[in-house]
């Protein structure tokens, strides 16, 4: 990357843009968008190792489409080693589908349906043989206790599971999405025999035939897991790498101090066999204190999140498009990398990090307003679907965090929050699921790169110009929802 002018300060997202180049890429769909971090994904997005962020289900769809989700620190050792092996055995082509029997209520459905944004419930008998699907628009004006059995629909195709034991496979997409386009249905469930397995839609087999799975060595989905640095963090470490995970994560606010190095010191002791990334930092410095102590990738940002008040309770941080172009540059004379962690809230906030050297971009509150994530579904007064996130250093974070300490000792703990303890992230109606904001983001940066004449992200970095704006220069770019007369 190099500069259109020399800049004077520290610079984010909003203070630069890209200046289009001469290309001879043509198509987006020429771009490649895979990192070479070792990490195993396919597109460069991870979804944030928060608690109201990444669940099950966030890091089995991140991992389908090709990119990592990290499950957080606070989650209990043994829920994280069962979420691995739950992840592990999911589809890497069809979606876990939402099931209830015969004999569950339309209450039931309602309550279980936002859990997938495709909104259906596939019902089975009592021996788990599939009986039909029920929608959302087959609960209203119904009794809340009519049974699914009553409603549930199979005059729908069904797709057999031997019918798509090759995902690689165009043909077997284009067939199944042609089957159902013809029975004008978005979704048909996908059946082992008579017994569910999964579901698939018309968007996903699109998506399919787009992106390329994040899989182990085994064919699997891959999941990436957090520790942070107090108490035994070795043995922590061991638990996490024997349940299966495929990325590692040390993760604390300040990364660039003694604690973080010994925690990371411990763990590359372990010999993983699985990337391990370390942060947070903003400088150079930082970067070659972890890459030296055993990080293979360094997670860039202080304070650029949504839900961190950081910079505003400590004056601690650095503006993130130079705390990532530096980090990055003294990763790569290492032959380390870095992932640019938050402050992200646009697609050209991602194409700017990647241009900026980033093999990753780590995204938090963006995603947190999916159907996805893990936080329950709300309605506000005016119908409005939403979800609530929080920091990871704010109040209700440390609360979960230090559960199992005692009560003096959580309150002394609880003076030194950093962070929002309740947002509000409403869902975007055009793009409610982690896949939509996916194709988004992706769709952007592709054509980011096209602009910038690179095929790939390594030439993308190399490429890509970048100019310095004012904010009414950032304003100019701002699309109008009216007009101004």
């Amino acid at each position: 990357m190099r500069y259109l002018t020399n800049p004077t300060t520290d610079l984010t997202y909003n203070d630069v843009f890209l200046v289009p180049s001469m290309s001879r890429v043509t198509s987006r769909f020429d771009v490649d968008l895979t990192p070479q971090d070792g990490t195993g994904a396919t597109i460069p997005l991870v979804a944030a190792n928060m608690t109201a962020v990444t669940g099950r289900r966030m890091v089995e769809t991140m991992a389908r489409r090709g990119g990592l989700g990290i499950l957080p620190q606070d989650v209990p050792l043994e829920v994280i080693a069962e979420v691995v092996a739950w992840v592990k055995e999911r589809s890497p082509l069809y979606e876990t589908p939402v099931v209830l029997d015969a004999s569950s209520t339309v209450h039931d459905a309602l309550g279980i349906m936002h859990k997938r944004p495709h909104g259906a419930v596939l019902v089975t008998d009592a021996a788990g043989h599939y009986i039909g699907v029920v929608l959302d628009s087959d609960c209203r004006d119904v009794d809340r206790f009519t049974q699914l059995g009553e409603l549930a629909r199979a005059d729908g195709p069904v797709v057999q599971e031997s019918e798509l034991s090759v995902a690689s496979d165009p043909s077997a997409l284009h067939t199944a999405y042609e089957t159902l386009s013809d029975a004008r249905v978005k979704a048909a469930p996908v059946l082992r025999g008579r017994a569910v397995v999964g579901l698939l839609t018309r968007q996903g087999l699109v998506r399919s035939s787009i992106y390329r799975p994040a899989l182990d060595a085994a064919g699997r989905l891959r999941v990436g897991a957090a520790v942070g640095i107090n108490g035994d963090v070795s043995a922590k470490a061991a638990q996490l790498l024997d349940a299966g995970v495929d990325v590692l994560v040390v993760d604390t606010a300040h990364g660039h101090q003694l604690k973080a190095l010994d925690a990371i010191a411990a763990v590359r002791a372990l010999d993983p066999q699985v990337p391990v990334v370390a942060g947070n930092v903003v400088t150079a410095d930082g970067v070659r204190d972890l890459v030296s102590a055993g990080a293979d990738i360094v997670k860039v940002g202080v304070g650029p999140g949504a839900m961190c008040t950081t910079r505003m309770m400590t004056a601690v941080g650095r503006p993130q498009f130079s705390a990532v172009l530096e980090c990055a540059e003294a990763a790569a004379d290492l032959g380390a990398h870095v992932w640019a962690d938050g402050g992200v809230k646009h697609p050209r906030d991602v194409a700017l990090a990647l241009a900026a050297g980033a093999s990753q971009v780590m995204v938090g509150s963006w995603f947190a307003g999916t159907h996805e994530s893990p936080g329950e579904l709300n309605v506000a007064a005016d119908g409005r679907a939403y979800k609530e996130s929080f920091g990871m250093a704010s109040a209700r974070a440390v609360r979960h965090r230090t559960a199992g300490e005692d009560r003096f000792a959580r309150a002394r703990k609880a003076l030194f929050e950093e962070g929002i303890s309740n947002s509000t992230m409403y869902l975007d109606p055009q793009r409610p699921g982690v896949e939509d904001l996916v194709d988004h983001i992706t769709s952007g940066v592709r054509s980011s790169m096209t602009y910038a004449g690179a095929a790939s992200l390594e030439q993308f970095a190399g490429r890509a110009v970048v100019g310095i704006q004012s904010q009414s220069g950032y304003d100019e770019g701002r699309p109008r929802s009216e007009s101004w007369s």
